[in-house]
């Protein structure tokens, strides 16, 4: 639970402007690094993005293979998928204060640190590798006209080429753009207005030429491969307005591409095209810049998607009106030939291309210096935390630069476009994902001031995406996954930080309630019973082995530890309860048990123990059973020392050991007298609860345990009679003995406890003929789909003719104390020696001697306590004498049917 001291109270009460830095502390230069408008710090970046190099190389492109009705239509469902991925980021974006790190930062905080940095990590790969593509694509731009192996007779020829050339331009480019982010947020936003206003008025000069220029012939480039000087040049024409160029141009028109010779496909033109406008979170990745990113993110990339698709369509239609098909097939720079100054068209591919290098590189250094502030991979990332004084983290971009130069060394970067692409949408869809998960979840926290949004679009996002990214790759799409799965798993095994808030929980409470509502305990049905254990613990490094043996027992059912705090609020200043949650639940992480925690505060552990009965749990999951540590007076160990979960260094935290103090010494006082020990259990089968009292359990092999299988022999014995009235009681079919069954058979199903045999002992009444009741039980256990030897033994022999009880007695009426206890030794004498001897084959088999298998564990029937509660401490003596050097053993005792025949 929050306090009101927390940073996100402190932080809206005092105000603060731009909300903390990721570590959520102040920074030096936190305050002054917020500084970018929305028009400078989201508009711009994203139109450049969303524009690159595609607007002047790649409209013919489209509109030549495909034809304006399908281009148009490509274009309407690529921004239809981007405009999904929009909404969502407006909708989180306007939800809370966004800090450094863009999208990265909303998944994250959203979704968790395994998802979130794994996909963090990847959107932060596609931008390095999206520099690098740019940077190369500029490179190849300029040798188009400056290279001297071009074959253009127009080219000017002053560059040389080659792999090492290459490299020298890409390298001296990127140490251009590389300085610009350096300097800053504020520089960059410069820079990138002034490529902005280059590009605009290189499209203007281009919109203004389809118009201005009239009619005329455009000579084609030669095919790569091919001799130029071979032949008559081949053209396309340039018409001017002309209805009968739109209606040439209004269907598909697939042929080969001129630079590769690859056949177009409606799906390859669409991958082109949507490779091109996939920018929309270059306005996003300055969140950590600008001056109010809840505003400015949502409103600024509306505008820049709005504007771009303004652009392209209109590309669109100005390309099918005015040039014919060949043209706009067989010369995709067709702009400069038609351009009233051809120059200027260079300079916007320049500058397009520049400008997306640009936003690639600080917005990659951006989401790198988030991820390193939340140290989701350790020191590898270390370098990337140092900032300038003015907060620009200058550490991450040269980070960032030297792994682009990297990349640049691999050359020609064709066969990573698609991969980049992939990992672009691999974030946008997680992004979606992240809106989707808030969204179902119903958390009252989330209600962004942005509402054009709902579960349908996000979920019709993800979707989308996914789609888009098997349609472009089907090799990078799985592989991208694949890396996710990797890297998320990674980041689980290394762990993360807890304070973010998981959008899983909330879904997680969102589902658990609905399906509690759903779980009607009137439907409930005996073949679908589970045990549900109240295990009550004074102290764990006591009780630690009957707190793992109780996990084996639940068969996944509900498994609740409860502690009793001895004292009354009226008279402590605060609830003493409410700060030990924390140990117990470290103590249930290190233990590796499934267990919730419920304590509560009581005057005395009986009376706590009747509220846990009564309140631990909701609707149909509530606790159908007691389990509790035995009575005696044997000296307590502590399994803290010897458990290697809790003895390793570190195992037993500060928070533990202060906690759970030592156990009690022989002697000391206790905090639950004999009385009320019996009490509770009188009590927990009033309120119809079985009960399990456990005694030994530290004796208990370490391997049966374990979570694994165990190879061992060892045996579990069941005595599903009442040994303390040998005459009485309707026979083996009680609810009680099925009961002991239940448990045992349970047990069993754990792989710990696989190889135990199970022995189920028979008691023969006097007089009753050897066999016959034997066989009734072998029938029984066949119906009931279990599988143990049952053996056959004398007891009872002499006993009186009276087999009257009285209702909650445990020995026959009239027997006194002594006398009962003397049955209660002989009972446990008898179980003892049974013990001893070896696991026969059937009914009448040899014994095989003391070298047979150990019993690891005896369920007895648990006679109920005594009506009149004088004679409580009488009866737990009984219990003592019964279970006495019997080793590890559960004294059960059920009062709801948990078995049946029924299929």
């Amino acid at each position: 639970m929050a306090s009101e001291s927390s940073p996100l109270l402190a932080y809206r009460l005092l105000g603060e402007e731009g909300g903390l830095p990721p570590n959520g502390a102040g920074g030096p230069g936190a305050a002054s690094a917020r500084k970018l408008s929305t028009f400078l710090g989201v508009v711009v970046p994203t139109v450049l993005s969303m524009f690159s190099i595609v607007v002047f190389l790649r409209i013919g492109f489209v509109v030549g293979h495909a034809g304006l009705l399908q281009a148009l239509a490509m274009l309407l469902v690529a921004y239809i998928i981007l405009a999904l991925t929009v909404l969502s980021v407006c909708a989180i974006a306007t939800n809370g204060a966004v800090r450094g790190g863009g999208a990265y930062f909303m998944i994250s905080r959203t979704l968790g640190p395994e998802v979130g940095g794994s996909i963090g990590l990847m959107f932060y790969l596609a931008n390095v590798c999206g520099c690098a593509v740019s940077l190369l694509g500029l490179v190849e731009s300029v040798l188009d006209v400056f290279g001297a192996d071009v074959t253009d007779s127009s080219a000017l020829r002053v560059l040389p080429q080659g792999y090492g050339w290459n490299l020298l331009y890409g390298s001296v480019l990127l140490g251009l753009v590389g300085s610009v982010c350096t300097l800053g947020a504020g520089l960059y936003a410069r820079a990138s207005f002034l490529t902005f206003l280059l590009v605009s008025g290189s499209l203007a000069s281009v919109l203004v030429s389809f118009v201005a220029v009239g009619p005329r012939n455009v000579l084609l480039p030669p095919r790569p491969g091919t001799n130029s000087s071979a032949g008559s040049p081949r053209s396309g024409h340039f018409t001017g307005f002309n209805s009968s160029t739109l209606k040439d141009n209004l269907g598909a028109g697939y042929a080969e591409d001129y630079t590769t010779g690859a056949m177009m496909t409606f799906a390859s033109v669409f991958a082109v095209l949507f490779n091109g406008c996939t920018g929309i979170m270059a306005g996003a990745n300055m969140s950590g810049e600008l001056k109010d990113p809840s505003r400015a993110i949502p409103l600024g990339t509306i505008v820049a998607v709005a504007y771009t698709f303004f652009i392209y369509i209109l590309l669109f239609f100005l390309s099918s009106f005015t040039c014919d098909r060949t043209l706009l097939r067989e010369d995709y720079g067709f702009f400069r030939a038609i351009s009233l100054w051809p120059p200027l068209v260079l300079v916007g591919v320049y500058a397009t291309a520049l400008s997306a290098s640009m936003s690639s590189l600080i917005g990659a250094s951006r989401i790198l210096h988030a991820l390193a502030q939340d140290d989701l991979f350790g020191i590898i990332l270390a370098p990337a935390k140092v900032v300038s004084g003015g907060g620009n983290p200058w550490g991450a971009v040269l980070y960032s630069w030297g792994l682009v130069q990297l990349v640049l060394l691999a050359g020609k970067l064709n066969t990573l476009a698609a991969v980049v692409t992939v990992f672009y949408l691999v974030a946008y869809a997680a992004v979606d994902l992240s809106c989707l998960s808030l969204e179902w979840a119903s958390a009252p926290n989330f209600r962004p001031t942005f509402s054009l949004f709902s579960w349908h679009t996000c979920l019709l996002g993800v979707a989308s995406c996914l789609l888009m990214m098997f349609l472009i790759s089907p090799g990078a799409a799985g592989g991208s996954l694949l890396l996710m799965g990797l890297l998320s798993a990674l980041l689980t095994a290394r762990g993360g930080p807890s304070s973010w808030g998981y959008v899983s929980q909330a879904l997680l409470f969102h589902q658990v309630r609905k399906y509690l509502l759903r779980l009607d305990v009137r439907k409930e049905h005996v073949k679908f019973w589970r045990p549900q254990l109240l295990l009550l613990v004074g102290n764990p490094r006591s009780a630690l082995p009957l707190l793992r043996l109780a996990n084996q027992l639940k068969k996944g059912g509900l498994y609740v530890l409860g502690h009793v705090t001895l004292g009354d609020l009226d008279s402590l200043p605060a609830d003493p309860v409410q700060p030990q949650y924390g140990a117990w639940l470290s103590l249930v992480d290190l233990a590796q048990v499934k267990a919730f925690v419920d304590l509560t505060l009581s005057p005395s552990v009986r009376q706590g123990a009747q509220h846990l009965l009564r309140i631990s749990g909701l609707g149909g999951m509530k606790p159908n059973t007691l389990v509790l540590g035995f009575y005696d007076d044997a000296p307590a160990q502590d399994h803290f020392l010897t458990d290697p979960a809790f003895s390793e260094a570190g195992g037993a935290t500060p928070a533990l050991s202060s906690l759970f103090p030592p156990p009690r010494a022989p002697g000391s006082p206790r905090a639950l007298s004999a009385q009320d020990y019996v009490a509770t259990v009188a009590d927990a089968l009033k309120m119809n609860k079985n009960v399990v009292l456990a005694r030994a359990c530290g004796a208990l092999p370490a391997e049966r345990l374990g979570r694994g299988a165990c190879g061992a022999p060892h045996r579990v014995d069941v005595w599903p009679l009442n040994l303390l009235r040998p005459r009485g009681g309707p026979g083996y079919v009680d609810v009680c003995g099925l009961f002991l069954l239940q448990m045992a058979t349970i047990l069993g199903m754990v792989p710990a406890w696989h190889s135990a045999q199970l022995r189920i002992f028979l008691c023969l009444r006097p007089g009753e003929a050897p066999g016959a009741a034997e066989g009734r039980l072998r029938a029984l256990l066949t119906q009931l789909r279990i599988r143990a030897e049952v053996q056959e033994v004398a007891w009872g022999e002499g006993e009186g003719a009276s087999g009257q009880e009285e209702e909650g007695d445990f020995v026959n009426g009239g027997r006194g104390d002594a006398e009962a206890l003397a049955l209660a030794g002989s009972a446990n004498a008898l179980v003892r020696a049974q013990q001893a001897r070896g696991a026969a084959a059937g009914a009448g088999a040899p014994a095989r001697g003391e070298d047979g298998p150990a019993t690891a564990l005896t369920f007895l029937y648990l006679p109920r306590p005594p009506a009149d509660p004088a004679r409580y401490p009488a009866y737990l003596g009984l219990l003592e004498a019964l279970s006495r050097d019997l080793g590890p053993a559960l004294l059960v005792h059920g009062v709801t049917p948990v078995t049946c025949t029924d299929l």
